[in-house]
């Protein structure tokens, strides 16, 4: 695919299952190796041969997943171009709809297979409760369901990336704007927050029909999956043993008693520095003492080059992963018009290499995610040993504390980017960041309870709801004049259109990563070798193991947040 940034990768072992010469796009060459994986189940007559199976199963699965990606990078970098637009759609609207049922019967299989029981039970304990999990929950009516939610996440991403405004005669994508929000010039601040808030808006009513027909089409799925609603359906669907949505409410009411206080006390301290009586949305990222933006570098190259001297005081391993991403181009990093918003890092799974997309335009918080990105790179990197495909990718709990408390170990080094008082002012930025994130967090998961738990809600009624959850954790903001974009706030949140309840987790992986960072400040080299100890570990190992792995905490109750908070709080001090 010409449009990718690196070319054609080498599997990272040898196929010997999956023709070198197939056309991972066409079904009628897929199929036949579904074919012969259901044939040979039957012929596994030992546990060996049933190991056998089941690793040639992963070769396909990683091949099939890495063309996915491959085309999900293509059509992400480039919105715009009607090939990856149609390469993409012919994957999800073609294959993947084939593939369901297909996986599923192999699943069947795997789970009533006579050897499976003289398999090693500690190797196989999570991959035997996912596949037994899976297997409960597939409906092959939901197999055109699930296709069409990906077809409206598409359009919804693309309605989202072809977003710009003319700003002082330029125009600009939203992201690019941004950087008009740190300006110590207040009305140039507000000109440039009304811009994007009015832009925002245009596409409310666009936004809202993708976002009524999600509802309706997730709605179905868990009828036809056999739950009463889409929380029960979603919470088993992803796998989520180790907590409920009980837990998920408690762990919003102890943001609200233990974090919403300091966030309102950091957005207290930042009015008074500003002198004025109220803060409005435009003054939450501009510097409190109205110095000029942060700027931590001027081009992308610079901030590659920067942050692989991070990774070079930090530890020779992962700079040499990140080194590899370079030499084999593995990242897609500057802003520019017809890019999908974000970032991500996706694995192309044969070759076991990490991707890495982001939008940078010279702020801190790019320093940030390309740290947060690199993090998930390297636990990609640390499985790549592992050749049972499932376990090379880790809950998504434990998954962002690779990546968060990359942010927080690699912010030591910050001085690549900084001279020392301004590296000390962008680890205040980020550590009241981290702070503030935990209230939005609650926000977007507790509406998407609320969204799902009310499925026959009206769009005023949804309004209602966001506005009643942002009045409790949003903190001291006036946003008079602005009620409707800050009530049609939420549709910026793109996991709520793309990846339902995938929030929570960040929110639990920040309390990890906050552990990891804890434990560095008494013993870095030990606190460095368990979070790399854990990447290892992959998904092999149930959550609460891997966060005992990492030396964290699976625990988000008050009393487990406080001393975090706490740290938090007294490091922002020193600051």
């Amino acid at each position: 695919m010409s449009l990718l940034p690196f070319g054609k990768l080498a599997p990272a072992k040898p196929r010997a299952f999956v023709p070198t010469t197939i056309d991972l796009g066409d079904w009628s060459q897929i199929a036949p190796l579904f074919d012969q994986l259901e044939t040979r189940a039957a012929q596994a007559k030992s546990a060996a041969d049933l190991e056998r199976w089941l690793l040639d199963w992963s070769e396909l699965n990683a091949a099939l997943d890495e063309e996915a990606s491959r085309r999900n990078i293509a059509m992400t970098c480039h919105t715009d171009d009607a090939e990856a637009e149609k390469a993409y759609l012919h994957f999800v609207e073609h294959v993947e709809p084939q593939l369901k049922p297909r996986q599923f019967e192999l699943e069947k299989l795997y789970v009533v297979h006579p050897q499976r029981k003289h398999l090693p039970k500690a190797r196989y304990e999570v991959f035997d409760r996912d596949v037994d999990n899976h297997v409960g929950l597939f409906r092959p009516e939901n197999v055109p369901l699930e296709t069409e939610e990906a077809k409206l996440g598409q359009q919804y991403q693309k309605l989202i990336g072809a977003q710009a405004v003319m700003f002082r005669g330029k125009e600009r994508t939203l992201p690019q704007m941004a950087v008009f929000f740190e300006e110590p010039d207040r009305a140039l601040r507000q000109e440039a927050w009304e811009t994007v808030a009015k832009r925002r808006l245009e596409d409310e009513d666009k936004c809202d029909e993708i976002f009524d027909e999600l509802v309706k089409l997730r709605v179905q799925i868990a009828k036809n999956a056999g739950f009463e609603n889409y929380l029960d359906y979603i919470f088993r669907s992803k796998n989520r043993f180790d907590y409920t949505p009980a837990d998920c409410i408690r762990f919003h009411d102890a943001i609200a008693s233990e974090i919403v206080p300091a966030v309102r006390e950091i957005q207290a301290e930042r009015r008074r520095q500003l002198k004025l009586e109220t803060l409005r949305p435009w003054d939450l990222a501009v510097d409190p003492h109205n110095r000029p933006p942060l700027k931590p570098f001027t081009d992308v190259a610079e901030m590659v080059g920067r942050t692989q001297n991070i990774f070079n005081h930090l530890d020779p391993e992962l700079a040499g992963g990140f080194q590899q991403m370079q030499d084999m181009k593995l990242l897609d990093l500057d802003n520019r018009k017809g890019k999908a918003p974000g970032g991500y890092q996706s694995t192309l799974s044969e070759a076991r290499v990490p991707f890495i997309f982001m939008n940078a335009v010279g702020l801190q918080r790019d320093v940030e995610t390309i740290l947060h990105e690199a993090g998930h790179a390297f636990h990609a990197q640390a499985t790549r040993d592992e050749d049972l495909y499932p376990y090379r990718n880790s809950p998504i709990e434990f998954c962002e504390v690779a990546s968060m408390a990359m942010e927080l170990l690699g912010n030591e080094f910050i001085e690549e980017f900084y001279p020392a008082t301004e590296a000390n002012r962008a680890r205040k930025t980020h550590l009241e960041g981290i702070i503030s994130f935990f209230p939005w967090m609650a926000v977007v998961d507790a509406f998407q309870h609320w969204i799902y738990q009310h499925p026959g809600h009206t769009r005023a009624e949804r309004k209602a709801a966001y506005l009643h959850l942002l009045d409790r954790f949003g903190g001291d903001v006036d946003y008079s004049g602005y009620e409707a974009a800050r009530a049609s706030s939420w549709q910026k949140q793109l996991h709520i259109f793309l990846y339902p309840f995938y929030y929570v987790e960040y929110g639990i992986a920040q309390l990890g990563a906050l552990h990891v960072w804890a434990n560095s400040k008494r013993d870095k080299a030990k606190a460095l070798n368990d979070y790399k100890k854990a990447l290892a570990l992959g998904g092999s190992r149930p959550l609460p193991e891997l966060f005992a792995a990492a030396g964290c905490k699976f625990e988000f109750s008050a009393p487990a947040i406080r001393p975090l908070i706490q740290l938090a709080g007294a490091e922002l001090k020193k600051l």
